[in-house]
Protein backbone atom coordinates (compact mmCIF):
# COMPACT_ATOMS: atom_id res chain seq x y z
CA UNK A 1 0.00 0.00 0.00
CA UNK A 2 1.35 3.40 -0.91
CA UNK A 3 1.84 6.06 1.76
CA UNK A 4 -1.14 7.97 0.33
CA UNK A 5 -3.40 4.92 0.54
CA UNK A 6 -2.24 4.18 4.10
CA UNK A 7 -2.98 7.78 5.08
CA UNK A 8 -6.41 7.64 3.41
CA UNK A 9 -7.13 4.43 5.35
CA UNK A 10 -6.19 6.07 8.66
CA UNK A 11 -8.28 9.15 7.86
CA UNK A 12 -11.30 6.88 7.18
CA UNK A 13 -10.76 5.12 10.51
CA UNK A 14 -10.49 8.45 12.33
CA UNK A 15 -13.57 9.90 10.61
CA UNK A 16 -15.60 6.84 11.66
CA UNK A 17 -14.34 6.99 15.24
CA UNK A 18 -16.30 8.48 18.17
CA UNK A 19 -14.15 9.60 21.13
CA UNK A 20 -15.56 8.83 24.58
CA UNK A 21 -14.47 11.90 26.55
CA UNK A 22 -12.99 15.40 26.24
CA UNK A 23 -9.40 14.16 26.49
CA UNK A 24 -9.85 11.64 23.73
CA UNK A 25 -11.76 14.22 21.63
CA UNK A 26 -8.71 16.49 21.82
CA UNK A 27 -6.43 13.61 20.77
CA UNK A 28 -8.78 12.79 17.90
CA UNK A 29 -8.77 16.39 16.63
CA UNK A 30 -4.97 16.52 16.82
CA UNK A 31 -4.74 13.29 14.81
CA UNK A 32 -6.98 14.62 12.08
CA UNK A 33 -4.83 17.76 11.94
CA UNK A 34 -1.65 15.64 11.70
CA UNK A 35 -3.21 13.62 8.87
CA UNK A 36 -3.76 16.88 6.95
CA UNK A 37 -0.28 18.28 7.56
CA UNK A 38 2.73 18.32 5.24
CA UNK A 39 5.24 15.52 5.23
CA UNK A 40 4.90 11.83 6.04
CA UNK A 41 3.04 11.52 9.36
CA UNK A 42 4.07 7.84 9.59
CA UNK A 43 7.82 8.53 9.49
CA UNK A 44 9.69 8.55 12.78
CA UNK A 45 11.67 11.51 11.37
CA UNK A 46 8.41 13.53 11.34
CA UNK A 47 8.93 14.94 14.83
CA UNK A 48 7.14 18.28 14.59
CA UNK A 49 4.74 17.77 16.24
CA UNK A 50 5.19 13.98 15.96
CA UNK A 51 4.05 10.92 14.03
CA UNK A 52 1.46 8.17 14.02
CA UNK A 53 2.19 4.97 15.92
CA UNK A 54 0.29 1.68 16.03
CA UNK A 55 -0.50 -0.32 19.13
CA UNK A 56 -2.76 -3.14 20.20
CA UNK A 57 -4.61 -4.16 23.27
CA UNK A 58 -4.52 -7.95 23.13
CA UNK A 59 -6.96 -10.16 25.02
CA UNK A 60 -6.03 -13.70 25.97
CA UNK A 61 -8.07 -16.52 24.36
CA UNK A 62 -10.64 -16.41 27.21
CA UNK A 63 -11.07 -12.62 26.92
CA UNK A 64 -10.45 -12.13 30.65
CA UNK A 65 -6.86 -10.91 30.56
CA UNK A 66 -5.00 -8.25 28.60
CA UNK A 67 -1.37 -8.32 27.50
CA UNK A 68 0.96 -5.67 28.97
CA UNK A 69 4.65 -5.17 28.34
CA UNK A 70 7.21 -3.52 30.57
CA UNK A 71 8.57 -0.97 28.11
CA UNK A 72 12.37 -0.91 28.11
CA UNK A 73 12.76 2.80 27.28
CA UNK A 74 9.76 4.24 29.12
CA UNK A 75 9.95 1.92 32.17
CA UNK A 76 6.17 1.56 32.40
CA UNK A 77 3.67 -1.23 31.82
CA UNK A 78 1.85 -0.50 28.55
CA UNK A 79 0.18 -2.21 25.61
CA UNK A 80 2.52 -3.43 22.84
CA UNK A 81 3.04 -1.00 19.98
CA UNK A 82 5.38 1.33 18.20
CA UNK A 83 6.40 2.96 14.96
CA UNK A 84 5.05 2.26 11.51
CA UNK A 85 7.54 0.71 9.12
CA UNK A 86 7.55 1.45 5.36
CA UNK A 87 6.39 -2.12 4.57
CA UNK A 88 3.34 -1.96 6.89
CA UNK A 89 0.38 -1.93 4.52
CA UNK A 90 -2.00 -0.52 7.11
CA UNK A 91 -2.57 0.14 10.80
CA UNK A 92 -3.56 -3.45 11.53
CA UNK A 93 -0.43 -4.86 9.89
CA UNK A 94 1.73 -2.42 11.86
CA UNK A 95 0.01 -3.32 15.14
CA UNK A 96 0.33 -7.08 14.43
CA UNK A 97 4.03 -6.70 13.62
CA UNK A 98 4.65 -4.69 16.81
CA UNK A 99 2.88 -7.30 18.96
CA UNK A 100 4.90 -10.09 17.32
CA UNK A 101 8.20 -8.23 17.72
CA UNK A 102 7.60 -7.34 21.36
CA UNK A 103 5.88 -10.48 22.65
CA UNK A 104 6.29 -13.29 20.11
CA UNK A 105 2.49 -13.55 19.63
CA UNK A 106 1.51 -14.03 16.00
CA UNK A 107 -1.91 -15.70 16.21
CA UNK A 108 -4.05 -12.55 16.52
CA UNK A 109 -7.66 -11.97 15.53
CA UNK A 110 -9.29 -8.54 15.30
CA UNK A 111 -12.02 -8.09 17.90
CA UNK A 112 -13.59 -4.97 16.33
CA UNK A 113 -13.14 -5.63 12.63
CA UNK A 114 -11.59 -2.65 10.86
CA UNK A 115 -12.27 -0.16 13.67
CA UNK A 116 -10.24 1.70 16.24
CA UNK A 117 -10.48 0.88 19.94
CA UNK A 118 -8.87 4.10 21.17
CA UNK A 119 -6.73 7.08 20.17
CA UNK A 120 -4.10 8.78 22.28
CA UNK A 121 -1.44 11.45 21.87
CA UNK A 122 1.41 11.31 24.35
CA UNK A 123 4.77 13.00 24.67
CA UNK A 124 8.01 11.10 24.17
CA UNK A 125 11.17 12.48 25.76
CA UNK A 126 14.37 12.98 23.79
CA UNK A 127 15.98 9.55 23.33
CA UNK A 128 19.02 8.38 21.34
CA UNK A 129 19.43 11.61 19.41
CA UNK A 130 15.73 12.03 18.62
CA UNK A 131 14.18 15.29 19.80
CA UNK A 132 11.19 15.22 22.12
CA UNK A 133 8.03 14.69 20.09
CA UNK A 134 4.53 13.24 20.30
CA UNK A 135 3.26 9.80 19.40
CA UNK A 136 -0.19 9.88 17.81
CA UNK A 137 -1.16 6.37 18.86
CA UNK A 138 -3.84 4.54 16.88
CA UNK A 139 -5.02 1.59 18.98
CA UNK A 140 -6.76 -1.61 17.93
CA UNK A 141 -8.10 -4.63 19.80
CA UNK A 142 -6.99 -8.20 19.09
CA UNK A 143 -7.64 -11.56 20.71
CA UNK A 144 -4.72 -13.98 20.88
CA UNK A 145 -5.08 -17.59 19.81
CA UNK A 146 -2.64 -18.71 22.52
CA UNK A 147 -1.01 -17.43 25.72
CA UNK A 148 2.68 -18.17 24.92
CA UNK A 149 4.88 -15.09 25.29
CA UNK A 150 8.52 -14.39 24.39
CA UNK A 151 9.34 -10.77 25.33
CA UNK A 152 11.79 -9.09 22.94
CA UNK A 153 12.81 -5.77 21.35
CA UNK A 154 11.32 -2.93 23.45
CA UNK A 155 9.76 -5.25 26.04
CA UNK A 156 11.76 -6.07 29.17
CA UNK A 157 8.89 -8.31 30.26
CA UNK A 158 5.41 -9.27 29.07
CA UNK A 159 2.51 -10.69 31.03
CA UNK A 160 -1.18 -11.38 30.96
CA UNK A 161 -3.07 -9.26 33.50
CA UNK A 162 -6.67 -9.75 34.58
CA UNK A 163 -8.80 -6.91 33.21
CA UNK A 164 -9.92 -6.11 36.76
CA UNK A 165 -6.32 -5.82 37.97
CA UNK A 166 -4.78 -3.68 35.22
CA UNK A 167 -4.71 -0.55 37.39
CA UNK A 168 -2.28 -2.29 39.76
CA UNK A 169 0.20 -2.78 36.88
CA UNK A 170 -0.45 0.19 34.60
CA UNK A 171 -1.34 3.52 36.13
CA UNK A 172 -1.35 5.22 32.74
CA UNK A 173 -4.71 6.97 32.23
CA UNK A 174 -4.82 6.15 28.53
CA UNK A 175 -4.31 2.43 29.23
CA UNK A 176 -7.09 2.54 31.79
CA UNK A 177 -9.43 4.36 29.34
CA UNK A 178 -8.91 1.58 26.78
CA UNK A 179 -9.43 -1.14 29.40
CA UNK A 180 -12.69 0.51 30.50
CA UNK A 181 -13.83 0.38 26.88
CA UNK A 182 -12.91 -3.30 26.62
CA UNK A 183 -14.92 -3.96 29.83
CA UNK A 184 -17.86 -1.93 28.53
CA UNK A 185 -17.41 0.80 31.15
CA UNK A 186 -16.56 3.73 28.86
CA UNK A 187 -18.45 6.96 29.62
CA UNK A 188 -21.05 8.07 27.12
CA UNK A 189 -20.10 11.00 24.90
Amino acid sequence: MSADRRLASVVRLLEAYAPVDATESEHHARMLALAGSDGDPFSRSHTEPGHFTASAFVLDPSGTQVLLIEHAKLHRWLQPGGHFEPDDVDLFAAARREVAEETGLRDLHSELGAQLLDVDVHDIPALKGEPPHAHFDLRVLFRAGCRSLAPATDAMDARWVSLGEVSAEASDDSVMRAVRKICGDAPAT
